[in-house]
């Protein structure tokens, strides 16, 4: 049966849909079944994984709310087998709104994954950079979180608030969650800052902290323009590499 796991952390620009993007593509290429929720209204891991908007008839907002059944969501990504999207688009946006008064509005994501997950090794979910009801749902659903994390000098900003919302959830809705890890992304190595921030949160957290840490990387950033993973748009480059790793590291535990 597959493990869930959500990449979050409310604040935006810290390489979250970065990750999902690349850790579910070179978990596939080590041979593991995976598929990827989009569960941020942007899209962006969608289109990252080259998910046209044009070719999207369903997506994840027409599984909550209930009008299509997984099957009919689920999309294969091209170039790399064993690698499956439930994409999503701004519609999702909608559905707080709508779901807000409907009962166990937090358990609707756990019920749609519960009837897939033996289909899968792993099941990623890209939370939004915001603490709502759709990063609730992906929370409730997940056996782990790994929270991506900034090398700057805001890095601790709302990891405080996102820790609380965790254990909350952890308390009422999801006994089982843990925090599986951070990962450091858009490390420098030419500043002494990055190196700091690592040290500086390494004193704070008592989390486990991954080894592999994502460095700044030109590469990384054109990938998803290309709407490609690391691991096919540059599998030599530094980004690839250290995603590949963390890869590893997911496996292994």
């Amino acid at each position: 049966m597959g493990r869930v796991i959500s990449i979050s952390n409310q604040k935006g620009g810290v390489g979250k849909t970065t990750t999902a993007i690349n850790l579910s593509s070179c978990i596939a290429e080590m041979g593991k079944k995976v598929l990827v929720i989009d569960s941020d209204p942007q899209g962006n891991t969608s289109s990252g994984l080259g998910i046209l908007k044009n070719n999207i008839n369903d997506t994840l907002y027409d599984l909550m709310s209930g009008e299509k059944n997984a099957e009919d969501v689920i999309m294969d990504v091209d170039g790399i087998d064993g690698l499956s999207i439930i994409p999503t688009d701004i519609n999702l946006s909608g559905a707080e709104i709508e779901l807000i008064n409907v009962d166990g509005r937090e358990f609707i994501l756990k019920n749609i994954i519960k009837k897939i997950k033996e289909n899968y090794d792993f099941i990623i979910i890209d939370c939004p950079p915001a603490l709502n009801l759709l990063t609730i749902n992906a929370l409730v659903a997940s056996n782990s979180v790994i929270v991506p994390l900034q090398c700057e000098y805001y890095a601790l900003e709302g990891l405080t608030q996102l820790m609380y919302t965790i254990d909350i959830v952890k308390k009422k809705l999801n006994p089982e969650l843990v925090v599986e890890g951070v990962v450091f992304t858009m490390f420098d190595s030419r500043t002494n800052l990055s190196a700091q921030v690592v040290e500086e949160v390494k004193k704070y957290l008592d989390k486990d902290i991954y080894k592999s840490i994502i460095p700044r990387n030109v590469r990384l950033s054109e990938a998803p323009s290309h709407g490609l993973p690391i691991n096919l748009y540059d599998a030599k480059s530094k980004g690839a590499e250290a995603y590949k790793l963390l890869a590893e590291e997911v496996i292994e535990k």
